[in-house]
């Protein structure tokens, strides 16, 4: 298979703002034949394996589209003439009963469901590159011939229809609730082995249900595995949207459910709610929780993520200091604010998404920052001006290059915040977002290698220093393959379903790497920021576009070379990049200036 041509061509045109257009050119590739049917229709047999791990499945094949089968449950409908698409070209169609997305690659068509499962983006404006298409917002990727998900976030593949040619017209037929539906999850096998639920083992125990643990369970069933599964959280809840919490502050639990416990328990997975893990003991291979419980594994995965950084104030007892970390938070947060007066300390992503979502509740919205601008260190002074300035045009005010001093209270519930600078501030709810560090200080007696700051070091498989134990998520360093293998964090939720992956591959024997592009997403005022590669340690940001207008796209270059990318209304371009960098080329920086 051919791979991208790295040249990047940019052109400038000046319409009512500068525009960047990144051309990826692709090299001509082999007809994938062993893929695709003559019809363009990918083959549902194509890609089989055993014990339930299937590489691909149509839309007849899918379990619970089985029953249906009968002629009226299906639409078929011409869609365009065989010409209307050039190779390279995709085209959302509508079938009366809904829409598909027709795609035409190497001269052959196929059909797959239009919109991402992940938040619904408009798959026709993504980028379609190599047999699969990157979605434009958060960069997960769908095979065009079986729909499969091949690059994360999400955790469902697409829906795909049957497409065929008569007399020069392109006919599409699908299945009506596959259609309605949009996406499916991969077959999955049962646990066989006979367990009582109280028994104090589990072949394999995972600690956290955030999208490295919840992946890492599901990946295990898709590929075939039947033993035990234990997933164990300190949420009350089944797993959910984390990264929606600070966007999107009146959303429950249940609107953010990414799994139901009736997806769960269907597939196995079993889920221990409310449970703190104190210990682990990895020569007799057990987990003892904060209430006793102990359960013995086979194969530990710890994925239990981050935690906030601790911050020292007088006034640590006054009620109302929120860290968000629960939708019950959330859901306090914005009734407390509601007319009222918010402060936010700490310029993270989260402490300005709460800061912005606010905006519309509260009476009034400060920012207490340490740095001199937002998002500095991530983004660069002329980004983070831009979107300092986004915040101050909605009424925010920021008390930058300071830090709280005390929360003082009236009967116990906050009324004012004291900076440094001795500034008084009316509050009635303060959110405090000023990052956080790696929740792994119950590994401390363990023998597990953690670095200087707390991160558990893994290897290029996620496989701590002691046998059967891996980990994945915000809580690890790894090695990552675009620094040499030096090993990083990156907090990012898309980041984290990799690592549950590459995990659960490498319990069953089924060695697989980090080989994704690192992506990343934030949105303030409906505006969204898209973000793809690693950045740490940039010495130059290259700006195409008009930061006045929040209409970019920044290139983040250490020395010579790329290494990440920014924008703002400019979509696909992350994505764009993101599939140049995933292919391993490198861009230069002379190709962007």
């Amino acid at each position: 298979m051919a791979s991208l041509d790295p040249q990047l061509k940019f052109e400038v045109k000046e319409h009512m703002y500068m525009e960047v257009k990144v051309e990826l050119s692709l090299l001509e590739k082999e007809r994938e034949v062993d893929r695709l049917s003559p019809n363009g229709k990918a083959s549902p047999l194509g890609d089989c394996r055993p014990n339930g791990a299937l590489g691909h499945v149509s839309d007849e094949d899918v379990a619970p589209l089985r029953l249906y089968h009968k002629p009226r449950d299906y639409v078929e409908a011409s869609v365009c003439h065989v010409k209307d698409l050039e190779n390279g070209q995709m085209r959302e169609v509508d079938l009366g009963s809904g829409r598909a997305l027709l795609i035409k690659d190497h001269g052959e068509f196929s059909a797959i469901a239009h919109k991402c499962p992940h938040y619904g983006a408009p798959l026709v404006k993504g980028v379609l590159s190599k047999g699969h298409i990157r979605c434009p917002w958060h960069g997960a990727c769908f095979n065009i011939a079986s729909g499969e998900l091949e690059d994360f976030p999400g955790l469902d593949s697409l829906a795909t229809f049957q497409v065929r040619v008569e007399k020069d017209k392109v006919i599409i037929r699908a299945n009506k609730q596959a259609l309605q539906a949009q996406k499916r999850s991969k077959p999955m096998s049962r646990c066989s082995a006979v367990i009582n639920s109280n028994t104090g083992f589990s072949h394999v125990l995972i600690i956290g249900s955030g999208p490295a643990g919840l992946v890492c369970a599901e990946t295990l069933r898709q590929e075939g595995f039947t033993d035990r599964i234990v997933m164990c959280t300190t949420d009350k809840h089944p797993p959910y949207d984390r990264p929606k919490l600070s966007k999107s502050l009146e959303s429950t639990a249940e609107q953010l459910r990414l799994r139901s416990p009736e997806f769960l328990q269907d597939h196995d997975i079993e889920l221990l709610t409310e449970k703190e893990v104190v210990a682990v003991d990895v020569k007799m291979r057990a987990v003892t929780f904060v209430d006793g419980l102990r359960i013995e594994y086979r194969k530990l995965f710890i994925a239990t993520g981050s935690k906030p950084r601790p911050m020292s104030y007088q006034g640590m007892d006054v009620a109302n200091v929120f860290h968000l970390g629960t939708p019950e938070d959330a859901n306090s947060i914005a009734r407390l604010a509601s007319n009222r007066n918010a402060v936010v300390v700490g310029t993270s992503f989260i402490g300005m998404e709460v800061a912005a979502a606010l905006v519309d509740k509260a009476h009034s919205v400060s920012i207490i920052g340490i740095e001199s601008i937002p998002f500095k260190m991530a983004l660069g002074e002329k980004v983070g001006k831009a979107i300092m300035k986004l915040f101050e045009g909605n009424r925010v005010k920021f008390y930058m290059l300071n830090e709280v001093s005390e929360m003082k209270g009236h009967h116990g519930q906050l009324k004012e915040v004291v900076l440094k600078s001795g500034k008084v501030l009316r509050a009635d709810v303060c959110v405090i977002g000023t990052g956080s560090v790696p929740a792994s200080g119950f590994l401390k007696q363990s023998g597990i290698h953690m670095d200087s700051k707390g991160f558990i070091t893994v290897n290029k498989t996620m496989q701590t220093n002691m046998e059967g134990v891996y980990a994945g998520g915000d809580v690890v360093a790894f090695p990552f393959p675009q620094r040499n293998n030096k090993k990083v964090n990156i907090p990012h939720w898309q980041m984290a379903h990799v690592h549950g992956r590459v995990a659960a591959l490498s319990m069953m024997g089924k060695p697989a790497e980090v080989k994704t592009v690192p992506y990343f997403w934030s949105a303030m005022f409906g505006k969204s920021i898209r973000y793809a590669g690693y950045g740490e340690g940039f010495d130059d940001v290259i700006i195409q576009g008009d930061l006045e207008e929040l209409k970019f796209v920044a290139f983040y270059t250490r020395g010579e070379e790329v290494v990440a990318v920014a924008s703002m209304n400019y979509d696909p371009i992350v994505s764009r990049v993101a599939e140049v960098l995933g292919s391993g080329k490198t861009i230069r920086k002379r190709d962007v200036e």
